[in-house]
C-alpha cells in the first residue's frame, strides 16, 4: 500500500534538523547548527557556543561585539566553538567514526572549520547560508571537498 504522505527529501530533513540544532546556540551574533550524517544516519550534531561548563556570552558579553570585530575575523578572541567544531568533538568524544560522512550546516564553514572538516575526513558539505571566507572555499576546493548550497 503506497502512502500519500508528502515527506521531505533527505537534504530537507537534515537541514531542518541542523536549523533546529542551531536553536541551542549561546552565541549572541549568529546561530549555527551542524549535523554529521553517513548512510542517511545521524552521527553527531553541534551548535555554536562556549565550552561545556563555562559562562555563556549572554553573561560575560561578546568580546568581538564589544570591539566591533567584523564577521569572519579574529576568531581567536571568541569564547565559543563553531557548530562544526562541536559536531566533530562530539563524534570524537563518543568514538564515532565520521570518515566519509556528509555535514549539513546552516552557514558556510569558516577557514578554521574548513581545515578541521578536511582533516576529519568529511566527504561532503551541504550548507545553507554564505559566509565571507574565500580562503575557506579555496582550501575546500583544493582538497576536493564536495560542496553544495542547500536550496529549499
Amino acid at each position: 500500500m503506497e502512502s500519500s504522505i508528502e515527506r521531505p527529501s533527505w537534504d530537507e530533513y537534515f537541514m531542518k534538523l541542523a536549523t533546529e540544532v542551531a536553536s541551542r546556540t549561546t552565541c549572541l551574533r549568529r546561530a549555527v547548527g551542524a549535523v554529521i550524517v553517513k548512510d542517511r544516519r545521524i552521527l553527531a550534531t553541534g551548535y555554536n557556543g562556549v565550552p561545556t561548563g563555562l559562562a555563556h556570552c549572554a553573561e560575560t558579553g561578546c568580546l568581538r561585539q564589544q570591539l566591533g570585530v567584523p564577521s569572519g575575523q579574529r576568531h581567536e578572541i571568541c569564547r565559543g566553538l563553531h557548530a562544526e567544531q562541536n559536531a566533530i568533538i562530539q563524534a570524537a568524544r563518543y568514538g564515532i567514526n565520521i570518515t566519509g560522512a556528509s555535514i549539513y550546516i546552516t552557514t558556510q564553514p569558516c577557514v578554521v572549520c574548513a581545515k578541521m572538516l578536511i582533516n576529519a575526513g568529511i566527504d561532503e558539505i551541504v550548507y545553507q547560508n554564505p559566509y565571507p571566507d574565500e580562503l575557506a572555499m579555496s582550501m575546500l576546493r583544493e582538497a576536493g571537498m564536495k560542496m553544495r548550497i542547500f536550496d529549499s
